[in-house]
């Protein structure tokens, strides 16, 4: 039942993760044409992306007036998504070895 649980919430995070995903590259297509910020649905991705690359930016600048964050925030939560899934493969072939 906990195995069940715990396999549930992992699945629901990778879930939330690719949608963020999806957030972030509608972000930087948002930046391609030049949408109005005061746009509800823009004004919603900005705040929702805008904690996790403005930090970022301070350590990754521009090159040549081109923004990487994103591209280093989705690289990341890439990583994040195959470090749980491991984790649940770990969780389901340990649960079996020890039944």
């Amino acid at each position: 039942m906990l195995e069940l649980l715990l396999k549930s919430i992992i699945q629901a995070i990778d879930i939330l993760l690719t949608v963020y995903i999806w957030i972030i590259i509608a972000r930087v297509i948002i930046s391609w044409i030049n949408l109005s910020p005061y746009h509800p649905v823009v004004n919603f991705i900005y705040k929702i992306t805008e904690p996790i690359l403005s930090p970022l930016r301070k350590l990754i600048p521009p090159i040549a007036g081109i923004d990487f964050t994103p591209v280093v925030v989705i690289l990341g939560i890439y990583f994040l998504k195959n470090l749980l899934q491991y984790l649940m493969v770990k969780l389901l072939f340990f649960k079996i070895l020890f039944r």
